[in-house]
């Protein structure tokens, strides 16, 4: 009995110390942003930065916004789930809400919802909130718009009126009804003269009992999408149905993600349409992704890889040259010099296998990489002897 009351006793000394660690990650991460506006009186907003923020000086940050104060906790502690596996799903991502029951933002929503055609809630975010942001913090110009119910309806009214504010939008069980800020009757011909970079779009509701309301506006807005959408927009309308009402922020914001970093995360298949064209096409496709849809690099090192690998066994020289372009697309990317050195040595070149094994090393500061990459190292040296 005594053991047992001990190794609970530690149990729970080690959870509170994990519970401590955890508060002080998040208090020494979160922060105030006070923005000041000729719109409305200056406003507080709270913001999350990456844990990874301070210790990485070089790097720019996706923005996440959204106007409930109470999200915050919920997306930061998402954004922290789902991107501690090195950008995996979630790239790191800076938070930012809203403040609680600010008077000049409430009138700026409330004009947006009752007034067709006002947009000073955009010249808020345009003008002020915005460019507050990205002068405080390391942003990459990425940003996601993200709002349950009514502000997942001003999420539409953002997308349809000024589409360039954001790049995604994730919006949750939409308040539609009742010519809620004209989204409705303003989609049609907006949508359809959407222009500039691509935006993307990730829409969803359930049958729950309170969403039963806005089901049919719900599928009118679908159909509209459907119907006028152009190639600007990409998007994703799901129905989540037999889940809760209260669930469907978590769930469209976890599904946004996936579907959203989606071709920044998956590789390419050899026998794709795009990688049949060969090493080329995939740079030219991940340069369109890095220029146009995410406006920062997205590195085509894998999907090339892949595409080598796919000729490794029986032309391990072609497997080189895509190899290569690898490298010359991302010169830092170990993973590239390290299939160079796997193809030199299966073409007998241990000398060059030595030489790109000894580059991915070099690259490298990752602790796993570095012990793979020394072994392997090792390992072609020896060869060399013989």
């Amino acid at each position: 009995m005594v053991k047992k009351l001990v190794i609970l006793a530690c149990m729970l000394q080690l959870i509170s110390i994990q519970v401590l660690a955890a508060t002080k990650l998040t208090a020494e991460n979160t922060q105030l942003l006070t923005v000041n506006s000729s719109l409305i009186e200056k406003a507080d907003f709270v913001v999350t930065l990456p844990p990874n923020y301070g210790k990485k000086p070089d790097k720019q940050y996706v923005v996440l916004f959204d106007f409930h104060p109470r999200s915050h906790a919920l997306l930061a502690g998402m954004h922290d789930w789902m991107s501690h596996n090195g950008d995996w799903p979630w790239l790191e991502t800076i938070i930012v809400t809203a403040p609680d029951g600010h008077q000049g933002l409430g009138e700026l929503k409330t004009l947006a919802i009752e007034e067709q055609g006002n947009q000073q809630l955009l010249d808020y975010f345009e003008r002020d909130l915005l460019p507050a942001i990205d002068k405080q913090y390391r942003t990459n110009g990425f940003r996601i718009l993200n709002g349950f119910t009514g502000n997942a309806g001003l999420g539409l009214y953002t997308l349809i009126n000024r589409p360039s504010l954001f790049n995604a939008y994730f919006v949750a069980s939409p308040v539609l009804s009742k010519d809620f800020a004209y989204v409705i009757k303003d989609a049609p011909k907006k949508l359809a003269a959407m222009q500039g970079k691509p935006r993307f779009l990730f829409m969803s509701t359930s049958d729950s009992g309170f969403e039963q309301r806005q089901l049919a506006s719900f599928a009118q807005m679908e159909a509209i999408v459907k119907a006028n959408a152009n190639s600007t927009l990409d998007y994703q309308i799901t129905r989540f149905d037999g889940s809760y009402y209260m669930t469907q922020p978590v769930l469209a914001a976890a599904y946004g993600i996936e579907a959203l970093f989606d071709d920044y995360h998956q590789v390419l298949a050899a026998d794709s349409e795009i990688s049949k064209q060969g090493p080329q096409a995939i740079v030219a496709h991940y340069q369109y992704l890095s220029g146009q849809k995410y406006g920062f690099k997205v590195p085509a090192t894998s999907s090339l890889i892949k595409l080598g690998n796919s000729y490794l066994e029986k032309e391990p020289a072609k497997a080189v040259e895509v190899y290569k372009v690898a490298i010359s697309d991302a010169p830092k990317a170990y993973t590239a010099y390290d299939a160079v050195a796997d193809a030199y040595a299966k073409m007998g070149e241990i000398e060059l296998a030595i030489k790109y094994q000894a580059l991915a090393l070099d690259i490298t500061d990752h602790p796993f990489y570095q012990n793979k990459y020394t072994n392997k190292l090792a390992k072609y040296k020896e060869q060399s002897k013989l």
